[in-house]
C-alpha cells in the first residue's frame, strides 16, 4: 500500500518503518521463573487447547462479537502460532477470516448491535494490527488501512469515541478511548503513519479523565498533589479505568506523565488483595479490567511489572477450570461480569491466555522499546 491521499487518510506504510518498527523477528525472551513457570506455561497450552476445541466450523465461538473473535486470535499469536502455520494455524485463520467477513465498506468491525460499534471495531482493529505486523498479509492491510480511517473519521470533537460509530461533540468514555488508542499503536507498530493531531487531541481527552481525591480534574495543577485516578467519565473510578488510563497514555508515548504512578499504585493496591478461589474457572477481576491491568504493568515495566504479574500470573493458574472428563469446560476460564455462556468462556480464556503469553513477546506491541513518533505530540 503506498501514500494515501486526502485529508482523511491518516495513516500510511513506508519501507523504513516497517524496517525500524518490524525488526523483532526473534522476540525478546522471558526475564526468568518470575515472569513464567512450568505451571503457567501448562495453564496456557491448556488454554489454547480448550480455545481450538471449542471454536466451532464458523471460526467465532459462538459469538457475533468480532472484538471477541479477535481476542479469541490474539491468544493463539501471543503464544507465537501464526495464521496457516503450525498447531494452531487453521484455529488462527479461522478467527481471522471471521473478522475480515465482517469488515463492511465503511470500514467498520461489527455485525452486532450497533450500540457496540466501536468495542467491537477498536478490539478487532488491535488485532488486525497485530496480525499484519506478524505476517504482513495485504489482505489483513487492507482491511486495517479502512478500519484506521474510521477510528479517524468517527473522533469526536473532545478527542473521545461515542458507541456508534459516527462523529459527535462529545465521546461517552475512557473505556471507547482506549481501544481506539490500542488500534491506533498497533497501527503504528505494523508500519502505518498515524496523524498527530488525532493523537493530541486523543491525549487530552485521556488526561482530563483523571480525578484526584482533592476533586481537581484534568490538567489543573492541584490534581497532581496527593492521590487520584483515572475515571469512567469524569465521577466513576475503576480499576479498569484505572489500567485503561495507563495504557492511553503508553500507547501514545506518555511514558513520564505524572499520572501514570498515581494509577500504578491503584492497581498495585488491588492485585495485592487478590484471593481467588482454586479452580473455580472465574478470571481475576472480569476480563475487560484483566485485559488492561496485565498491559499496564507490562507497559510500564520496572517494579510494577516484577511485583504485580507474578501474581496475576499465578492467579490464573489456580483459577483455571481442570475438567479432564469435561472438553467443553477443561483449561478455560470464564468472564465474571459481562458477557456469558460459550462468548463469555471464549472472552475469559483468551485474555487469561494473552496474559499468561505476555513474557514471551511474540506480539509487535510487546516488543521492547519505547515509541518516539508521539513524545512530544501533547507539548
Amino acid at each position: 500500500m503506498g501514500r494515501l491521499a486526502g485529508w482523511e487518510s491518516c495513516m500510511f506504510r513506508t519501507g523504513l518503518t516497517v524496517l525500524l518498527l518490524l525488526a523483532f523477528a526473534t522476540p525478546a525472551q522471558a526475564q526468568g521463573e518470575w515472569e513464567i513457570t512450568v505451571d503457567s506455561e501448562l495453564a496456557l497450552e491448556r488454554g489454547l487447547a480448550w480455545l481450538a476445541r471449542n471454536q466451532g466450523s464458523q471460526g467465532n465461538w459462538e459469538s457475533n462479537d468480532v472484538g471477541l473473535v479477535g481476542l479469541g486470535a490474539l491468544a493463539f499469536l501471543s503464544a507465537g502460532h501464526l495464521p496457516g502455520r503450525g498447531k494452531y494455524g487453521d484455529q488462527v485463520d479461522r478467527a481471522l477470516d471471521f473478522v475480515v467477513k465482517a469488515a463492511k465498506p465503511s470500514g467498520l468491525l461489527n455485525i452486532a448491535d450497533a450500540q457496540r460499534d466501536m468495542y467491537n471495531h477498536g478490539l478487532a482493529a488491535f488485532v488486525l494490527g497485530q496480525a499484519y505486523g506478524m505476517t504482513d498479509d495485504p489482505q489483513l492491510g487492507r482491511i486495517l488501512d479502512r478500519a484506521l480511517k474510521l477510528i479517524v473519521q468517527t473522533q469526536c470533537d473532545d478527542g473521545g469515541w461515542d458507541y456508534r460509530a459516527k462523529r459527535q461533540e462529545r465521546g461517552h468514555d475512557l473505556s471507547l478511548a482506549v481501544m481506539q488508542a490500542k488500534a491506533l499503536r498497533s497501527a503504528v507498530d505494523s508500519g502505518f503513519e498515524v496523524r498527530q493531531d488525532v493523537i493530541r487531541l486523543a491525549i487530552k481527552s485521556v488526561r482530563e479523565h483523571y480525578r484526584a481525591e482533592n476533586n481537581a480534574r484534568g490538567f489543573d495543577e492541584l490534581a497532581r498533589q496527593g492521590p487520584g485516578q483515572f475515571t469512567y467519565d469524569g465521577s466513576r473510578a475503576t480499576l479498569a479505568m484505572a489500567a485503561c488510563g495507563v495504557v492511553c497514555l503508553q500507547e501514545f508515548g506518555q511514558y513520564d506523565d505524572w499520572r501514570i504512578p498515581k494509577n500504578i499504585e491503584v492497581i498495585g493496591r488491588e492485585i495485592s488483595r487478590l484471593r481467588s478461589p482454586r479452580g473455580n474457572g472465574e478470571v481475576p477481576f472480569d476480563a475487560y479490567t484483566l485485559y488492561y491491568v496485565g498491559q499496564a504493568l507490562y507497559q510500564v515495566g520496572g517494579s510494577a511489572w516484577r511485583d504485580h504479574y507474578p501474581t496475576l500470573r499465578d492467579q490464573l493458574v489456580h483459577t483455571q477450570l481442570r475438567r479432564p472428563e469435561n472438553p467443553a469446560e477443561d483449561g478455560s476460564w470464564r468472564d465474571t461480569r459481562w458477557v456469558h455462556g460459550k462468548p463469555g468462556m471464549l472472552y475469559g480464556t483468551a485474555v487469561a491466555c494473552f496474559v499468561l503469553a505476555m513474557p514471551n513477546r511474540y506480539l509487535p506491541i510487546l516488543q521492547e522499546g519505547k515509541i518516539e513518533a508521539f513524545k512530544n505530540v501533547a507539548e
